[in-house]
């Protein structure tokens, strides 16, 4: 198939990118870059893709890698000219959207970005899928939809409608959009709650990210609300090992029942002790933190668990990496990386 991934140069899309190229798809990324976090890390993402960073530069022109299977274009989701072009020239099967301005804390700081990236660009996916028949439309929600729920683990059944941040807010209107455009306009749209997601080449804003890098640097890091927290850690391997199976997955049953719409957690289906998770970061590290025990961040919640038992049963999902494993991985890619 055709796809299209969003966020290409992003974490989850990066990988997704690549586990579809290994599968024989054609991949188109697309991918602003931002300066969210360092965009040398985006251009090494690319580079491993075969994209070169001097022809990722350039915005609105498509360049292609060596076996012409994967092609990148820079572009921000909300241009409503160039988007709606793209679409009409690559002919898309599947639009896989993981593009969005990420960060629970940055959405405190520049609201904006969240409107453009999350809500307008949303949309301006969700009419260039209604205007070239998209065969189906997969997106990320996020697990910070759920808010202050007190329910263990979270469930899809669960009520939503109390984000308490403006990121999770953009996120809950991205299911509430899709769904509209799924009962209006027949497109099949599936979205996926994801869960703390981590492993090598991960986002440097993220936790795992930010207390390697202070450890191996010898600065304390910070441990909010005392360490009482829990998250379920997903590795990042188990995610899109999920996103690809629905990807893949013909949408004919679900358009012939009707049933166009579905949103599924996508998670480790267990909750780890953060102090748990910093220990095995020391443990592969051979060396311990500096802990600077701080109170709860604004927009934070102190626990999460995914109830995954609906992708299991649609899916045959699997997640099955440890933290053993997975933290390993990612302490071996960060000391190659980083020199």
């Amino acid at each position: 198939m055709k796809i299209l991934v969003t966020g290409a140069a992003g974490f989850i899309g990066f990988y997704t990118s690549k586990v579809l190229l290994s599968k024989g798809h054609q991949v188109v990324g697309l991918d602003n870059i931002n300066d969210y976090y360092d965009v040398n890390l985006k251009f090494s993402r690319l580079k491993e893709l075969g994209i070169a960073k001097e022809n990722a530069s350039i915005f609105n022109k498509k360049c292609a890698d060596t076996n012409g299977n994967f092609s990148f274009i820079r572009m921000n989701l909300e241009d409503r000219e160039s988007l709606p072009k793209l679409f009409e020239q690559e002919k898309f099967d599947i639009v896989c959207n993981l593009a969005a301005q990420a960060g629970v804390r940055y959405s405190l700081e520049n609201p904006e970005a969240y409107v453009d990236s999350n809500l307008v660009g949303f949309l301006n996916i969700l009419e260039c899928c209604r205007n070239n028949t998209i065969k189906h439309l997969v997106y990320a929600s996020s697990s910070s939809v759920y808010g202050m729920n007190k329910k263990i683990p979270f469930s899809t059944d669960d009520n939503v409608d109390h984000p308490i941040s403006l990121y999770a807010a953009t996120k809950k209107s991205n299911e509430l959009m899709a769904h509209t455009y799924s009962h209006l306009f027949k497109i099949p749209t599936t979205g996926l709650r994801f869960f703390t997601v981590y492993g090598p080449w991960g986002r440097p804003d993220m936790a795992m990210f930010l207390f390697t890098d202070a450890i191996v640097n010898d600065r304390p890091i910070k441990v909010f609300n005392h360490g009482k927290m829990e998250r379920d850690f997903t590795y990042i391997d188990d995610i899109v090992e999920g996103v690809v199976r629905i990807i893949e997955k013909s949408s004919t049953e679900r358009i012939a029942s009707n049933n166009l719409y579905k949103v599924y957690n996508i998670g480790n289906n267990n909750s780890v002790k953060l102090l748990d998770f910093i220990k095995e970061i020391e443990v592969n590290l051979g060396k311990e933190a500096k802990k600077n025990m701080m109170e709860m961040q604004p927009g934070d919640v102190e626990r999460t668990w995914a109830d995954v038992d609906e992708l299991i049963k649609d899916y045959n999902y699997s997640p099955n990496t440890t933290i053993k494993h997975g933290v390993k991985s990612f302490i071996d890619w960060f000391k190659n990386y980083y020199n």
